[in-house]
């Protein structure tokens, strides 16, 4: 136990150099609370958790399968809870992460009460979260150590063989994980953005995501209306994170790029072009407009703009805003992508309409003609319908192989009679099933998916389970759905959250106490707590 007695000496050794006034002070005590927090500041998170993340992303480009995968987390429970679930079960954490989604701060953070995903919500709330969030984590790690150290104590007590648990402590792999942490837009200008990401830095964010939206009319991914910036305003962004992390020390931190303009088809700004094929020059020859040939086409405050070689006038909405040409959503996202790495971004994220394999391996591997190593954050949507879209994948490709389809209903005039549940047991059903189950094996070897998410998932479990509980507890069960459907399966799964006096800390406070005060100490465990039920 080298760690662990390394420790005990080193304190062992100053508590010595302070003589009686420290002789009620434990170099054994004091290295375990030492060893229960090993990251003391948020940058410590942060540092730890790049060198993680960069090695994970250098461990996929070696091999494809070796993807990472996280789950959307609204407070520190859930990402304590996922955690937790994922070390018990997997018996490790590595190459899991925990994702911070600005939609769910949005919903559920906001001091103005549930809001839509419009970066309307407090800025703050979003390093505040990534601080509760490793305070839980942190905890978990605590949680857990206690326990080793009282399972240590009683070997130690009753001559038992101690080597397996001090392996296990010295081993002791925190729940401590990369976050990858929305900025949504930036929340502003280029200084705003820089301010911000600061702050979630500090907050322990190695990982920060900002999007090509125009701030203040910033919409969600998968809403209508979204409106991108220039090149030039993005990277300004883009250089503002860079800068953030590099003025806290943190010089491996990572920046995910997002486009939307997939789904984008406006812009606020015409960009200046300075010389011929520069970045403002590309952006603008996407605009739609039309040829004319001279003042004479123009209507009062009407503007016109020389698009290779010829006059035309771009088409303007009524609200200012100017529209790009139908069918060039592919190339902007192309050319997003390709500018974003090559000007500082680490990581892509290409929101796209449908999870589909080959549609987002064509834009991956175009990009990659540019960039080699280009590799995603992929977004597992819950505002996809996955067992429509996946069913529907399977009946177009059957159609199209020419297969028997007369056993499904024709789904052309309303394709959501793919989803009856009449078909749930169907060779279509369990063949779309079946590309659900393999869709992030698929996508990380095939579209060069790195790192695969689902942003808003603990917002639909949290609905859901308290749906399920409510409608039984209120109705017939009675207190039978709460413990047949909640406390019995917490049981079974050898859930940490059935001891919830445990999980929430009292028996780390009780070891405290003792610490403190010794025989003195009121300690709420013993006999008498119900917990020992369980």
């Amino acid at each position: 136990m080298k760690q662990y007695n390394a420790q005990i000496d080193s304190l062992a050794t100053l508590c010595q150099q302070n003589g009686q006034r420290w002789n009620s002070i434990s170099p054994v005590y004091a290295a375990r609370m030492q060893l229960q927090n090993r990251f003391k500041t948020g940058l410590d998170i942060a540092k730890y958790t790049a060198k993680i993340m960069r090695e994970d992303m250098a461990a996929y480009d070696a091999d494809s399968s070796q993807y990472t995968q996280s789950l959307g987390c609204w407070h520190g429970f859930t990402a304590q809870q996922m955690m937790m679930a994922i070390k018990r079960h997997q018996k490790t954490t590595k190459r899991s992460y925990v994702y911070l989604s600005g939609w769910m701060v949005a919903a559920l953070r906001s001091e103005f009460g549930p809001l839509p995903d419009q970066s309307m919500h407090e800025k703050t709330s979003v390093p505040a979260l990534i601080e509760e969030i490793y305070t839980f984590l942190k905890q978990a790690d605590a949680r857990e150590l206690d326990h080793l150290y009282k399972a240590l104590d009683a070997a130690q007590q009753s001559g038992s063989d101690t080597s397996a648990i001090e392996a296990q402590i010295d081993n002791f792999e925190t729940h401590v994980v990369p976050i990858i942490a929305d900025i949504d837009a930036g929340f502003g200008n280029e200084e705003a953005t820089y301010l911000l990401a600061k702050k979630m830095i500090e907050a322990g964010a190695c990982a920060i995501q900002i999007e090509n939206q125009v701030s203040d009319a910033k919409q969600c991914g998968h809403q209508a209306g979204k409106v991108t910036v220039p090149h030039e305003d993005f990277l300004a962004k883009i250089n503002a994170v860079r800068y953030a992390f590099l003025e806290l020390g943190v010089e491996d931190g990572i920046i995910v790029a997002r486009t939307d303009s997939l789904g984008a088809s406006l812009t606020q700004k015409i960009p200046v072009s300075k010389e011929p094929g520069d970045l403002a020059s590309q952006y603008i020859d996407f605009l739609d407009a039309q040829p004319i040939s001279g003042a004479d086409d123009l209507e009062d405050n009407e503007m016109a703009i020389k698009l290779n070689g010829q006059l035309c006038k771009p088409v303007r909405l009524d609200n200012g805003l100017y529209q790009f040409r139908a069918g060039t959503e592919k190339d902007r996202v192309v050319l997003d992508c390709v500018t974003s790495l090559q000007h500082g971004a680490d990581l892509l994220w290409i929101e796209t309409e449908k999870p589909n394999v080959q549609q987002i391996a064509e834009l991956v591997n175009r990009v990659r003609e540019q960039v080699p190593n280009a590799k995603l954050v992929y977004n597992n949507s819950p505002s996809f319908n996955w067992t429509l879209k996946f069913r529907e994948q399977v009946f177009a490709q059957w159609q199209a192989e020419g297969r028997d389809l007369s056993a499904y209903p024709d789904p052309t005039a309303d394709a959501k009679v793919l989803m009856d549940a009449s078909l749930d047991s169907s060779e279509l059903a369990v063949a779309a099933d079946e590309l659900v189950r393999n869709f992030q094996r698929d996508g990380a070897r095939e579209a060069g998916i790195f790192h695969h998410l689902i942003t808003l998932p603990t917002y639909h479990t949290a609905a859901l389970s308290t749906d399920i509980l409510a409608e039984g507890y209120f109705g017939d069960l009675g207190m039978l759905a709460y413990v047949r459907d909640v406390q019995r399966q917490e049981i079974r799964r050898e859930q940490a959250s059935v001891k919830h006096q445990d999980l929430a800390g009292s028996n780390i406070g009780d070891t405290h106490k003792e610490y403190f005060s010794g025989e003195n100490a009121l300690k709420a465990g013993g006999e008498a707590n119900t917990m020992n039920q369980f």
